[in-house]
């Protein structure tokens, strides 16, 4: 009798434990499902938006009496043509029959920020275009100016004169996106009407080598041709990116796509709309990442900031007293991770403002007080210096490289600046590692060890002081004849 009524109880456990389970088994089901089919509808929040996203077609002359016209047909030898053909293309390369223009046509995207008529789109859309048109959702049609274009960032700012106020939409803060997050983008293509299409964040701060200012948010919402320009919205209905790329074998989208984030381009879009071009801050230095071959040959513990390897002598940073070697860990209070934060932190940084920069310097953290330049009028800069050493012979060799003295002569052979100074690379031993990193014979060693070297006896004395502090790698600047410095780190013998 106790076995029979153990038997029931188990009997029962068992059948309200398998009511359980198909009770809660359909709701876990239905939980999941609904957490990747996305929002149930976009659809009010498009209708919201489309009205703001426009059509952008250009047109470019192209030919003319210029050197792209056609080459001359050929007329087979003997051709009772042949006569005719060299007259008639004689005249033309005479100029006497003007050759005939061709109108060349693009399509894009752009959206209106602005009711008064400011319109985004980006600047390959409407480079080089001698007409502009703006083709509204409506079917209404504006010709457009350009107020500004900023090729670095690829974004450009129209104007258009409507006879009543547009629809508009508005920035969001690109920074508050998180891989994952829902997004939309909207497109204007081909003067075929607005087309919508959904995905996910797929990566922030994304780096294409499209610029020095890359930081592009990765969506796998398709964005095809025609779509540059275009906006790409959160779930608020608030534009975090302006559609600028993709990556893809066959010219469609295969679900990698790239926007100018919002909080990059809306410093932009104001500097262009107030002064038609761009003001960034220029700090005046040429910078390498901090690798974990320098990382350990300066014995730090991570490879965080940006390494100087290059002062512009008349930059902020020089003046200020910035040092090549230094690497320089916060900007104005915000932290270099990695070295392409700093262009994009500086250039976004007001021309005139004073700031605090914090270098790691030989180990000590030093905080530099530094008044930023205006980066468009470094690019015209340029400086040079006048300086002479005496010949001589004395050479020195480790690591793979013969060091020579700087001489006149080898300035001279192998078209050094004057305002390099160091150790010449006379000799570049075959399949070292030195000729792997890159050295090449006519370069100038700077540094070695973040100590500046001018003699072979210097390179001698550097290498053997390292040696004793147990250094199993070396840290070299090197410039090459133009000028330009990179750190090199070689394994010490």
């Amino acid at each position: 009798m106790t076995f029979l009524k153990t038997l029931k109880a188990t009997a029962v456990a068992a059948c309200l434990t398998l009511a359980a389970t198909l009770a809660v088994a359909p709701l876990i089901a239905m939980s999941a499902s609904a957490q990747t089919s996305g929002p149930a509808s976009v659809a009010d929040l498009a209708d919201g938006l489309i009205g703001a996203v426009v059509n952008i077609s250009t047109a470019q002359n192209v030919g003319g009496s210029g050197d792209n016209s056609p080459p001359r047909p050929r007329v087979p030898d003997g051709s009772p043509f042949q006569d005719f053909f060299d007259e008639f293309f004689r005249q033309q390369e005479e100029g006497n029959t003007p050759r005939r223009q061709r109108r060349v046509q693009s399509l894009g995207s752009g959206f209106v920020i602005d009711p008064e008529g400011i319109i985004i789109t980006n600047n390959h859309v409407i480079a080089d275009a001698d007409e502009i048109t703006i083709e509204f959702t409506d079917g209404t049609e504006l010709d457009a100016e350009v107020l500004g274009t900023d090729p670095k960032t690829d974004i450009a700012v129209l104007k258009v004169e409507p006879d009543t106020p547009l629809q508009a939409v508005e920035f969001g803060a690109s920074r508050s996106a998180r891989v994952g997050d829902w997004v939309m983008a909207i497109g204007n293509p081909f003067g075929q009407g607005s087309s919508v299409t959904l995905g996910i964040v797929s990566a922030i701060n994304r780096d294409i080598r499209s610029g020095p200012y890359d930081a592009f948010i990765q969506t796998d919402a398709a964005i095809n041709r025609g779509n540059s320009g275009g906006p790409l919205f959160n779930m608020d209905g608030k534009v975090i990116g302006i559609n600028t790329a993709i990556i893809s074998p066959s010219g469609g989208s295969i679900g990698l796509g790239f926007s100018v984030p919002s909080d990059l381009a809306i410093n932009v879009i104001a500097q262009l709309r107030e002064f038609g071009e761009t003001r960034r801050g220029w700090l005046g230095v040429s910078i390498q990442p901090v690798t974990d071959d320098i990382a350990e040959s300066l014995e730090l513990d991570n490879t965080l900031g940006a390494l100087v390897a290059g002062l512009s002598d008349r930059g902020p940073a020089k003046i200020a007293g910035i040092e090549v070697g230094d690497i320089v860990l916060e900007f104005d209070g915000r932290t270099i991770n990695e070295m392409r934060d700093l262009p994009r932190i500086v250039a976004d940084t007001g021309v005139g403002k004073a700031v605090d920069v914090v270098v790691l310097r030989k180990g000590e953290e030093v905080t530099v007080p530094v008044t930023l330049g205006r980066l468009e009028d470094s690019e015209r800069a340029s400086a040079s210096g006048d300086d002479g050493n005496e010949d001589t012979a004395e050479t020195f060799q480790a690591m793979g490289l013969t060091f020579a003295e700087l001489t006149d002569d080898a300035r001279e052979e192998y078209g050094i600046s004057e305002d390099i100074d160091g150790v010449l690379i006379a000799e570049v031993e075959e399949g070292s590692n030195a000729e792997e990193k890159g050295f090449k014979v006519g370069s100038v060693v700077a540094e070695i060890g973040q100590e500046a070297v001018s003699s072979p006896a210097d390179v001698d004395e550097r290498l053997e002081a390292l040696r004793e502090d147990e250094r199993s790698k070396v840290l070299l600047l090197v410039a090459v004849p133009d000028g330009q410095l990179s750190f090199v780190v070689l394994d010490l013998p």
